[in-house]
Formats: C-alpha cells, sequence, structure tokens
C-alpha cells in the first residue's frame, strides 16, 4: 500500500523541521492597495505553521520601472517564522495573489497583490523559480526602507545610502 501525501507534505511543512525566519514583501497599486496588504497579512497569520512576529509601517512610493502615469505603490515588509520550505512558501504567496485577482500581462503591470520572498534565513537560493535571497531588495527603497525598520540588522546602512535617492513616504496609519 502506497501512503497517500498528507496536507503537510503537500504544504512543505513538518513539526519536526526547525522554524525559519523570513521576510515577505508586500506591494499594491489597484484598489484599495492598504486594505490589501492588510488583507494579505491576515490571511497569512491564519497559515499553519506560520507564526506572524511583527510588519512594518506601510509606506507609499512612486512606481519604478513602471509606465507613467500608473498609480504609486503601498508597501511594507512582513517578518514571520514558518517550518514550510521555501519552494512551499513561494507556492502559497503566488496563490494568494492569484485569490487577490493578480495578473501578469507584462513585466512590471500595476498589481493587485504583489508578495516577494525577500530572506528565508540564512539560505541561499537560486532555482528557475526562486531566488533568494531575493534578486532586486538591494536596489529598492521600498524594500530596504520598511525591512530596515523591523530588522536593521539585516540592511546595512550604506544599503540604504545607495537607495535614498528613491523618493518613499512613511504613512501615518499602520494597517
Amino acid at each position: 500500500m502506497v501512503a497517500r501525501p498528507t496536507e503537510a507534505d503537500r504544504l512543505g511543512h513538518d513539526p519536526v523541521r526547525p522554524w525559519v525566519p523570513v521576510f515577505i514583501g508586500l506591494g499594491a497599486n489597484l484598489g484599495d492597495a492598504p486594505a490589501r496588504l492588510q488583507w494579505a497579512v491576515d490571511r497569512i497569520g491564519q497559515w499553519p505553521q506560520v507564526q506572524l512576529t511583527g510588519h512594518s509601517s506601510l509606506y507609499r512610493s512612486r512606481p519604478i520601472d513602471c509606465a507613467p502615469g500608473d498609480p504609486d505603490f503601498f508597501n511594507a515588509v512582513l517578518s514571520l517564522q514558518t517550518r514550510w520550505t521555501a519552494m512551499a512558501l513561494l507556492e502559497a504567496l503566488q496563490s494568494l495573489e492569484l485569490e487577490a485577482g493578480r495578473e501578469r500581462p507584462y513585466r512590471h503591470a500595476p498589481r493587485s497583490l504583489d508578495l516577494d520572498l525577500l530572506l528565508y534565513g540564512q539560505a541561499r537560493i537560486e532555482s528557475p523559480r526562486l531566488v533568494v535571497p531575493h534578486p532586486r531588495m538591494w536596489e529598492r527603497n521600498f524594500v530596504l526602507a520598511p525591512l530596515a525598520e523591523i530588522a536593521p540588522d539585516h540592511v546595512p546602512p550604506q544599503a540604504l545610502a545607495a537607495v535614498s535617492h528613491q523618493p518613499i513616504e512613511r504613512c501615518a496609519s499602520r494597517f
């Protein structure tokens, strides 16, 4: 008799696996973006074997590498720990993006929800589907400023200085 995979196997988490600290970048620039980011945080917080440990303030920034006239982005960084594998977490994040109506008609298209796996513990991952640390995080103030807010030891001052020319505004309200 062949054992069928359990839900835990499918999701790539195992209660014996150690907890891994993770940072997720959140962004949106369509519809009520702040509410969409809060919805995503709430949903991620309900996943089994995932414990939310904090999140940054909400930030607003102009789109980078997007069409002129695209709406501003709202961004934040979420910290959590999980027993899921990096690939299982990526798949869950992409499913959540789809549930939020994310479409990918072209590169840098406006987004109803964008969830990026920035850091997965100390892991360095290079596969066709996933690169960790996120390959462009060091080029984006909208990633580094919120990450530095909640995990300053993960963002060297020179990295923040290198992106300081990119305008970003911390929003007065928390999401």
